[in-house]
């Protein structure tokens, strides 16, 4: 992999990630902007407990542009866009509209190709392979930043999610604190390994899935794909590497070639879910680390105890109907499941590649 990191007209970083270690990346961004100006800021709930940033620019950002119009793909002649060359494999930037920015953290958006009419799953093995080096490195850099407590890498795909732009890409934002749901796993984690007298817990639901088998939609010799037991969503599966790290950079070598394999499978699997002749399934994949801050709070519990696990899931529930966050969920946080996992685990078993 080669890396190449530049700026863009308006100061923000642009980095560049090639397979190959000839190509020479040093476009020019052309475009007359002014230096972005953010107004983003962290405000606590002091009866929840969690943090809502406030960012009021994100009003302006780019919504829903014709094709011939997307800021992501490569700049061709004077149609200028956010990577300024012809071509890339994979491009980092900062993001121009972020929720996160100077001491509330830092928000980038990555591109997994210049193809627009692609989607993750259509990406090879080894484009796949340089987007998860892409991750991996902007969890190593970003962690080294004094505004960023959590690295979170993320994929929103389709409109039902609320995807304003068809290029196939996803988000990196760093957090200035830890985040609710990781808080809530890490209480989790340190309630489990007080009463079992040190068992992780991570690793237990792992080896319980494993010897049940009935939700194992995928498994690898360093990768497993299960649907949890207790999901939330209609079609969720959380895949884990085999062996415990705590974020993404201590998977080993043979973890990172077999991913994917693994992951494209899934990604695949999930279009095919509604059957043949249905728009592609919307969905959210998202990246679960460790935080690089302390965890004093969470007593007993140290990084190497988290274990770096991907989730991916739809909010579509069957054909041309979704899964709506209504009373229950939206006001309460208690979740309804229209799908048993067991049910959704077998049909993700049955939309295997042949």
């Amino acid at each position: 992999m080669k890396k190449t990191s530049t700026r863009l007209a308006d100061g923000r970083e642009l980095i560049y990630y090639d397979s190959r270690d000839d190509v020479v990346r040093d476009a020019a961004d052309r475009r007359p902007l002014e230096p972005t100006v953010t107004t983003s800021e962290v405000r606590r709930d002091p009866l929840l407990g969690d943090a809502v940033a406030i960012a009021s620019h994100r009003q302006a950002r780019t919504y829903h542009p014709p094709a011939d119009q997307c800021p992501l793909c490569p700049t061709e002649g004077d149609r200028l866009s956010e990577v300024p060359d012809s071509s890339y494999d994979v491009a980092v930037f900062e993001n121009r509209f972020p929720s996160l920015a100077g001491d509330s953290g830092r928000c980038e958006v990555v591109c997994f190709t210049s193809d627009h009419d692609k989607s993750f799953a259509d990406l090879s093995e080894e484009q796949a392979g340089l987007v998860l080096e892409a991750w991996t490195d902007r969890t190593a850099e970003l962690a080294h930043l004094d505004s960023v407590e959590q690295v979170f890498c993320f994929e929103n795909r389709g409109a039902e999610i609320g995807v304003t732009l068809g290029h196939p890409h996803g988000q990196i934002y760093g957090y200035p604190f830890t985040t609710p749901r990781t808080a809530l796993m890490l209480r989790s984690l340190a309630q489990h390994k007080e009463q079992t007298g040190g068992r992780n817990l991570f690793a237990d639901v792992v080896d319980k899935e494993l010897a049940d088998g009935e939700r194992i939609v995928l498994e690898g010799e360093h990768w497993v794909a299960f649907v949890p037991y207790a999901a939330h969503w209609p079609y969720e599966v959380h895949l884990y590497p085999k062996r415990q790290v705590p974020d993404l950079l201590g998977l080993d070598a043979d973890a990172r070639t077999e991913f994917p394999q693994v992951y494209l499978e899934l990604l695949k699997r999930f279009d095919r879910i509604f059957g043949d002749g249905e728009p592609p399934t919307p969905y959210i994949a998202a990246w679960h680390q460790a935080p690089f801050g302390t965890l004093e709070e969470f007593e007993g519990v140290n990084r190497d105890d988290f274990a770096l696990h991907l989730e991916l899931f739809t909010i579509r529930r069957t054909s041309g109907k979704l899964k709506f966050l209504a009373g229950s969920e939206s006001g309460m946080s208690v979740f309804i499941n229209d799908v048993p996992p067991e049910t959704a685990a077998e049909r993700l078993r049955e939309v295997a590649s042949k």
